[in-house]
């Protein structure tokens, strides 16, 4: 049975590396996140065999295109066995819907769809600097509001803004949550973080973890301990 929220992201340059880091873990305790970096690399036969060996696979692709084009890509994108798929919230209510229809919800085999709100690599200067006068807190609460109109099963955001979009959605739209990092872990290009324990407490679904387990020598010993920590939140 797969159990665990944590997400593993594959940010490699060569298919390898990925393939000798997935050696070291099981699917049974995480799930793995495939990016553009990856994905130009090994291309969909990585991502079926990833899928094939019983991983749960999270395609980030953040599609942000014309309705027509988006729907296409997501009807191309769910052939491949993954367990999630994204675009982006900010491509509006047409695009998203034209990715909905193009994955339909009653279909047992269709991946669940998610939406990315606001980028946790940025914050209310970055939004600024792009002609966005709204704060963070209100782009995420209205870009969450598309979503749920579309009928999406959940949206990416930082785990600062999880516990908003659990409190007006409650469990109708999952929070997967990048950002995560360990206590003493370096933030590298993130603004918006938290500790994977933190981020439960404040509604988190699922957390996207990166080098904080990539790079470990024993990467699955520290997704043990996440786990076990995750667990003690979850019964408290």
């Amino acid at each position: 049975m797969k159990t665990g929220r944590i997400i593993v992201a594959l940010d490699f340059s060569e298919v390898s590396n990925a393939l000798s880091l997935v050696k070291q873990l099981s699917p049974d305790s995480c799930a793995l996140k495939v990016g553009k970096e990856l994905f130009l690399c090994g291309g969909p036969r990585l991502v079926e065999d990833l899928a094939n060996k019983g991983y749960r696979v999270f395609l980030d692709l953040k599609f942000h295109d014309i309705p027509n084009t988006v729907s296409k890509a997501c009807i191309n994108a769910s052939r491949m066995g993954v367990w999630m798929l994204n675009v982006h919230a900010l491509g509006g209510l047409e695009m998203l819907k034209a990715a909905r229809d193009a994955i339909p919800k009653d279909r047992p085999d269709s991946p669940l769809l998610l939406a990315v709100t606001i980028l946790t690599s940025m914050d209310d200067s970055d939004l600024e600097e792009i002609g966005i006068e709204k704060k963070i807190p209100y782009m995420v609460k209205k870009l969450s509001s598309f979503a749920k109109a579309s009928g999406f099963d959940g949206v990416v955001c930082s785990a600062r803004e999880a516990g908003q979009i659990a409190h007006d959605y409650g469990n109708s739209l999952i929070r997967v949550t990048p950002g995560i990092r360990l206590d003493g872990d370096s933030k590298d290009e993130q603004k918006r973080v938290m500790t994977p324990t933190e981020a439960v407490r404040n509604g988190a679904s699922y957390l996207v973890m990166g080098r904080s387990i990539t790079q470990s020598r024993n990467p699955m010993a520290i997704i043990d301990k996440i786990n076990t920590d995750l667990l003690a939140v979850d019964n408290c």
